[in-house]
């Protein structure tokens, strides 16, 4: 597996700066004074650079939701049982979560994966069915999975997106499900950001006072048990990570070595796009923050990765929602490139 993650890295190529002038160029030549768009047009320069077109086109959209559950949970870090993992899978597969209207309105297919849910999902139309493991171990008493199992979890989202590209995709969003998720979220910020555990642990699910305490405790006993290297973005990942947050890991991945934009959702896809870039820095350069989580540990991703959200609505449910947002602002960003007349095609007077 460790062969697989390899070759898929040395795939992916910077940014394509050609195609970046060429979207430039258009851009400050389109019937607006130049950069009343503002971060529009950055975003429309950066899928040219990632699609390595000056005029891409993002018609094929996607949000892969990747399931799992955590030991930690046991730890009671979470408002909501367990159970509530697999029954929001039937939920998606439904298309009646939250999710499934976002995409609808955004026309994006929703991809949901069973990587590593705790029950068994049994034939279940709408879910696709590659479980490394039920569930990782419980953090706070030793390492989440094995570094083999973490190997796996990529693996299972490179093949994922693979699918996707091979159905037609210009675009991906990212999504999650796994009660629990957000302790291992904010364990990998804190061990790869440095920061003190209680600036990046949150309220997850709507936890009280008191269980926020116990939360920041048992992410601190974790960080203190399982000793992760930050220098290692293998090991943060196995040794306090989740299945669904190696899943996402491998669908940026395998985006980004398809010339793929990859639109973040909140604190599970901003840790998992830590490791990711951990693993292949030119992978950055294809993520694009959909949104500010009102998790406290988004705040170190974006201080660890050199991208600031598009936007702030103090969302933090997850699934992908924010991430469909994003896409729907990349698609107007192109579209304004694209189907804006220049001053030339318009004959309109350039600015004296």
């Amino acid at each position: 597996m460790e062969e697989y993650l390899n070759h898929t890295i040395k795939t992916i190529r910077p940014l394509d700066n050609q195609a970046m002038e060429a979207s430039r160029a258009r851009q400050d030549n389109l019937t607006k004074p130049q950069g009343s768009l503002g971060r529009l047009e950055h975003l429309a320069i950066k899928i040219a650079g990632i699609r390595r077109e000056a005029r891409p086109v993002l018609e094929k959209k996607a949000i892969i939701v990747m399931a799992a559950d955590h030991g930690v949970a046991e730890e009671g870090v979470s408002a909501y049982p367990q159970e509530v993992t697999r029954q929001m899978l039937h939920n998606f597969a439904q298309g009646t979560a939250a999710i499934n209207v976002l995409a609808r309105l955004i026309g994006a297919r929703v991809v949901v994966a069973d990587i590593g849910v705790k029950s068994d999902m049994g034939p279940c139309q709408g879910i696709v069915n590659r479980k490394v493991a039920p569930g990782t171990r419980n953090i706070a008493r030793g390492p989440a999975m094995t570094r083999e199992q973490a190997l796996q979890a990529i693996g299972v989202g490179i093949d994922v997106v693979q699918t996707e590209v091979a159905r037609g995709l210009d675009i991906v969003g990212t999504g999650d499900m796994g009660i629990g998720n957000t302790t291992a979220a904010a364990a990998i910020c804190a061990a790869t950001s440095g920061w003190p555990v209680q600036a990046v642990v949150g309220r997850g699910t709507g936890v009280d006072d008191v269980q926020l305490a116990n939360k920041v405790r048992v992410v601190r006993q974790a960080l203190e048990i399982n000793q992760p290297d930050p220098g290692d973005p293998l090991d943060v990942l196995a040794k306090v990570g989740g299945l669904e947050i190696a899943g996402l890991v491998g669908v940026m991945l395998g985006a980004a070595a398809h010339r793929i934009p990859v639109v973040l959702d909140g604190l599970i896809s901003g840790s998992a796009a830590l490791i990711a870039a951990g693993l292949s820095p030119v992978a950055e350069g294809y993520f694009i923050a959909a949104h500010r989580s009102a998790e406290p540990g988004h705040k170190a991703v974006f201080a660890q990765l050199r991208s600031s959200p598009l936007l702030d609505l103090n969302m933090r449910l997850g699934e992908g929602t924010g991430a469909a947002l994003g896409i729907f602002l990349a698609e107007a960003a192109v579209k304004t490139m694209n189907e804006m007349v220049t001053f030339d095609e318009a004959g309109v007077a350039r600015k004296k």
